[in-house]
């Protein structure tokens, strides 16, 4: 307390009334927090607009994700049928709304979309669910033609052996499924949420919201709201307790260049626990918690030797057989799951909003959720 209470009077008259009163305070500055800015600046251009992010970059899942622009393979879209036909294709549409925003907002260049498919594997053992996920490519085809367009999935054995696997039985391709550089499409909102006139503080952590008197408390100094927006995703308990949410952490290593990588698009494997794709001839994969649920469901950064030599293992048998490589790093992401597919949108207090719990999509849901939390938000106004 006392460091906090030092930085607040060093502030110059000038420095508390230009940098620590806004119309709107975004917390967290990944996919859903810029985009909830760029939306109330783009309706509102006279909203003073900042954005609060604790890490030097992102922290989350933002940049720390695969880049996958997927919106359900077969056997993701079976267990969430589960739930309710209805909230899936509602999901789902927005999912592939929040990818068309995406693109709308930075153009396919600056996210390095490319359309390569996205193909689901089942390898010999997995015999029994691959026939249940055939038998339902008619279903999810004809549920979704509304929303994606024709023929989406479709069983696709011929290219197994020209993507070089081994004990891969059966594939089932998603035309509609494409890949992002995250890094690049990052840096790119960033950029245009600054170019609309949002400020934007890194390493400004934000360690209690007082709602009677509008105030965010840091060790920067304190700040004034008018509205609030809280977009951290897996990190909302530390901020505002008791909401449905569950963190979950997907590991995820690099490989280094490998000559004549024939892997192109993205890969899901064990009903999307697993995945992985090619970038710049590496392989990038991650997955695996599902090996140990109660361990990765933590907002711990970091890795776990269960995890990583599943993952080593899976590249080593099944996606570059024979192929000599080298890992070159390894990272984890911290993602939001919960109960309910949508994710959770809503007015916590009349002036405290809160957009969270993307259920390991954001990439695809992302911009649609930010927007959607910006929309209420200009509602209350």
């Amino acid at each position: 307390m006392y460091y906090i209470y030092t930085m607040q009077k060093e502030l110059s008259y000038w420095e508390k009334e230009s940098f620590f009163r806004y119309d709107v305070i975004v917390i967290g500055s990944g996919i859903v927090g810029l985009t909830a800015a760029i939306a109330l600046k783009q309706s509102a251009p006279n909203l003073s607009i900042a954005i609060l992010e604790r890490g030097f970059l992102p922290t989350g899942a933002s940049t720390k994700n695969a880049g996958f622009a997927c919106f359900g393979s077969i056997s993701e879209l079976i267990e969430q049928e589960k739930l309710g036909l209805d909230e899936l294709l509602a999901t789902v549409e927005k999912r592939w709304k929040g990818l068309l925003k995406l693109r709308a907002i930075l153009g396919d260049e600056r996210l390095d979309y490319q359309r390569l498919g996205g193909f689901e594997l089942f390898k010999k053992e997995d015999k029994i669910h691959a026939a249940e996920c055939v038998s339902k490519i008619e279903h999810f085809n004809q549920l979704l033609k509304s929303v994606v367009g024709e023929s989406a999935y479709a069983l696709n054995n011929e290219t197994i052996s020209s993507f070089g696997f081994d004990k891969v039985t059966s594939l089932i391709e998603n035309r509609y499924e494409a890949q992002i550089d995250s890094g690049k499409m990052m840096l790119s909102l960033l950029q245009y949420a600054q170019q609309l006139g949002v400020l934007i503080f890194n390493g400004c952590e934000v360690n209690q919201i007082d709602d009677s008197t509008k105030q965010l408390v840091t060790a920067n100094g304190i700040f004034k709201f008018n509205r609030l927006i809280v977009a951290t995703n897996a990190f909302i308990d530390s901020l505002i307790k008791g909401l449905p949410i569950n963190p979950g952490r997907g590991q995820v290593l690099i490989t280094k260049p490998i000559k004549n990588l024939k892997v192109a698009g993205t890969f899901h494997y064990n009903r999307g626990f697993y995945y992985f794709r090619n970038i710049n001839g590496r392989i990038l994969l991650g997955g695996g918690r599902n090996l140990d649920f109660s361990s990765e469901e933590t907002t711990t950064f970091g890795q776990t030797p269960t995890v990583q030599n599943a993952l080593e293992t899976l590249l080593k048998e099944v996606i570059i057989p024979k192929t000599s490589y080298e890992i070159d790093y390894r990272w984890s992401g911290i993602m939001a799951f919960g109960n309910e597919l949508p994710p959770l949108v809503k007015a916590i207090h009349p002036d405290i909003f809160c957009a969270t719990r993307c259920n390991g999509m954001g990439v695809a849901i992302g911009a649609e959720t930010g927007t959607d939390i910006a929309n209420l938000v200009l509602q209350s106004l």
